[in-house]
């Protein structure tokens, strides 16, 4: 069984396991390699890494073509008008070219409860904003639309979140040392993990480290207030027996907004700051970060708890 789990993000509905697999698994091998000979463990042989899939679950079934053509009216709820505010403060905050929602000419954000006309003005400026920053360029309109709604689905929806965290959970074995995780994967791979506690399996587990790349766990009021289980006195419950936890983060990467996440979940948590060039939130250029190789090894070595 596989020693390294990993658990994608949003936008591969019309991918499969094997394709992921494909595209994965070489660079997650590769950032362990690059990582150097000093991390005291091999690289993982590809039988050795598996990867959790739930993207089919938000494909269309049955639909026409034109059923995801998300424009700015299909911002609908207050959770997605709420994320996608998150995103254009993060982007303005990192990038220069990125007008913020208060200044001169953007006339700001609204609320929810603000009249339709005025909501959908303001969702509009966000996503012209986010569409025109540097490390988004070439992003259209529907696939930001489709991506937040994916992140809203998964923590609104019971079914959904329970198939998913049920792909995970079905890689999770007595052989599973490090679980890797990528942007809302990360909710998916700690609700996993806490679950496998909640339901008494977690004896059986001895998952030493968990890395997580461009999460958005620590955005309180949009995923953080939402876990399952829910944070008690502001505190994020740890996942069972897991010995250690890093947590890796682009520096102008605008789906992890709230980059240092020990605070919420402890001082047990690593936060570590990456760079991944104009792919600010790529999983390949996280996986091929010296910093994710060294958590992996750290972890397929024994030595994350040391």
């Amino acid at each position: 069984m596989a020693r390294v789990v990993f658990v994608h993000g949003v936008g591969k509905q019309y991918l499969s396991e094997d394709s992921l697999v494909r595209d994965i698994v070489p660079e997650l091998r590769g950032g362990v390699r690059l990582a150097g000979a000093d991390c005291g463990v091999a690289v993982p042989a590809p039988e050795d890494v598996a990867v959790a899939f739930y993207g089919d679950l938000f494909r269309p079934a049955g639909t026409r073509a034109d059923d995801e053509n998300f424009q700015a009216a299909d911002v609908e709820s207050d959770l997605e008008f709420e994320l996608l505010m998150a995103w254009w403060a993060e982007a303005a905050r990192t990038d220069p070219q990125v007008p913020g929602p208060d200044e001169s000419g953007t006339r700001g954000t609204v609320g929810w409860a603000a009249s339709r006309a005025l909501r959908l003005k303001t969702v509009r400026r966000a996503l012209d904003a986010l569409t025109g920053a540097q490390f988004l360029e070439g992003v259209r309109d529907r696939v930001l639309i489709g991506n937040l709604k994916q992140v809203v689905r998964y923590l609104t929806d019971p079914d959904i979140r329970t198939r998913a965290q049920a792909a995970v959970a079905a890689h999770l074995t007595p052989d599973t040392r490090v679980v890797v995780a990528h942007s809302l994967g990360t909710v998916l791979a700690y609700e996993a993990l806490c679950a496998a506690a909640a339901r008494g399996e977690d004896a059986d587990l001895d998952v030493r480290m968990l890395v997580t790349l461009g999460s958005p766990l620590g955005m309180r009021a949009v995923v953080l207030n939402r876990l399952r289980p829910a944070p008690v006195d502001g505190r994020a419950v740890w996942p069972g027996n897991l010995r250690a936890w890093t947590n890796i983060a682009d520096t102008t990467d605008i789906v992890a907004v709230v980059r240092e996440i020990a605070p919420a979940f402890g001082p047990a948590v690593t936060d570590l700051v990456v760079h991944n060039g104009t792919h600010m939130h790529d999983a390949t250029r996280y996986l091929t970060a010296i910093e994710t190789g060294r958590a992996i090894a750290a972890g397929l070595a024994g030595t994350a708890d040391e």
